[in-house]
């Protein structure tokens, strides 16, 4: 098993929700939109879960359905933001630090880097796309 198809697991500030993870590769991405922004009190660092995402107990794991297309999923004990969840592809944008082990990831990419407040930058070199790119290249990837 390659590096990139290790399990990884998770979970939330009190412990409450548990989760397991493959993630796709061991890249660390930052989404800079205002609602992430919001709902995280900063940029909100993911890793790509793709669909492999497995919640151990979903008692206190609360679902809110932020817009047409996605769920963020937090929580209901201790407020922690978990992930992010594509709708209708099953897929999952996890928070990185809530991740046991961060070993071997690395910042890749910045996402709605038009929304970003002017307040603060990142020192990493990474790729950095606005929010028009982003949705062209979800469009893309759906044809």
């Amino acid at each position: 098993m390659s590096a990139e198809a290790t399990t990884v697991s998770g979970g939330c500030l009190c412990g409450a929700v548990r989760f397991t993870v493959v993630p796709r590769n061991r890249h660390v991405d930052t989404c800079h939109c205002s609602m992430c922004r919001r709902w995280t009190a900063g940029p909100m660092f993911t890793i790509d879960g793709g669909n492999s995402l497995k919640v151990e107990d979903a008692t206190h794991l609360g679902v809110y359905r932020s817009s047409e297309w996605a769920e963020r999923c937090f929580c209901t004990k201790c407020g922690a933001s978990l992930y992010y969840r594509l709708v209708d592809a099953n897929t999952y944008a996890v928070s990185a630090e809530t991740i046991d082990d961060k070993a071997g990831f690395e910042f890749t990419m910045q996402i709605f880097v038009d929304e970003k407040p002017p307040y603060y930058d990142f020192a990493n070199k990474t790729k950095m796309m606005t929010g028009p790119e982003v949705f062209a290249a979800f469009a893309k990837a759906g044809e």
